[in-house]
């Protein structure tokens, strides 16, 4: 079975830390793949929060995650410290990539690359739009 490979970005936009709790550690002791996915979400509502945007508010329009990627490079423990860097990217007329470099404060080990798919959705209509140009003034002109 072929590998999953995120070809990850080499400038990141936006950085944000979070702690690894106990209800992120599953029975083999570490952090669990579903918390991953979890810490991902975390960063991406920071992220969009650093330009007063919320998932279902960006410029009228919301997000739909349309897939999600991550790969596992390291064990993370409870109390571990995770920097999560994000990059977007991979643009086309209705969304983008977001990738997600998770790595130990601590010691710079990488713990994860994630990757998710978005695409904006105008919930009134109920349809996908167009990514509004003002959010991608402010994305692109960071990259």
């Amino acid at each position: 079975m072929a590998r999953i490979k995120i070809d990850m970005p080499e400038n990141y936009i936006f950085s944000t830390e979070l702690p690894i709790r106990i209800s992120d550690i599953n029975y083999g002791g570490h952090l669990s793949n579903d918390a991953m996915l979890s810490i991902v979400h975390e960063a991406r509502i920071r992220f969009l929060n650093q330009y007063h945007y919320a998932e279902l508010d960006i410029e009228g329009l919301g997000l739909i995650m349309t897939d999600s990627a991550i790969v596992y490079k390291a064990e993370g423990f409870h109390g571990d410290q995770l920097q999560i860097d994000v990059a977007v990217g991979d643009f086309n007329k209705y969304g983008c990539d977001i990738y997600y470099l998770i790595s130990n404060k601590k010691t710079a080990v990488e713990v994860a690359h994630a990757k998710t798919g978005v695409v904006f959705f105008d919930y009134e209509k109920r349809k996908v739009s167009p990514i509004p140009e003002a959010f991608m003034d402010k994305v692109v002109k960071l990259r």
